[in-house]
C-alpha cells in the first residue's frame, strides 16, 4: 500500500510538537510494514468519517487516512492529524 499525505495533513504535521512527529514518524513506519499492526488500533470510523479509518500516533493523537483503490494499487491517503478531541469532539 501506497501512503499519500493531504497537503493540510503536511501542514499540519509541520506545526505540531517535535515529540509528536517523531512519534507520527514511527507509526508510519509500522503502518507500512503492516497497517493491521496491533499497536496502531487501526480501525474503520462512523458517522462524519464514514469510509475512513484511524491510527493511533500517541495516547491521544490520531492520523485519519482513507483507502484507495486504483487499477491494482491501493493508496492509504492520510487526510487529518490531530488530538482525540480535535478530530472526534469528544
Amino acid at each position: 500500500m501506497k501512503i499519500v499525505y493531504d497537503p493540510a495533513f503536511i501542514k499540519t504535521l509541520k506545526k505540531i510538537n517535535v515529540r509528536i512527529r517523531k512519534s507520527f514518524k514511527q507509526a508510519i513506519i509500522l503502518f507500512s510494514k503492516d497497517p493491521s499492526n496491533l499497536q496502531l488500533d487501526n480501525h474503520a470510523l462512523r458517522k462524519k468519517y464514514e469510509g475512513y479509518r484511524s491510527i493511533d500516533i500517541t495516547a491521544d493523537y490520531r492520523a485519519i487516512y482513507k483507502e484507495i483503490h486504483e487499477g491494482d494499487e491501493t493508496f492509504a491517503y492520510f487526510t487529518q492529524l490531530g488530538t482525540h478531541e480535535e478530530l472526534y469532539g469528544v
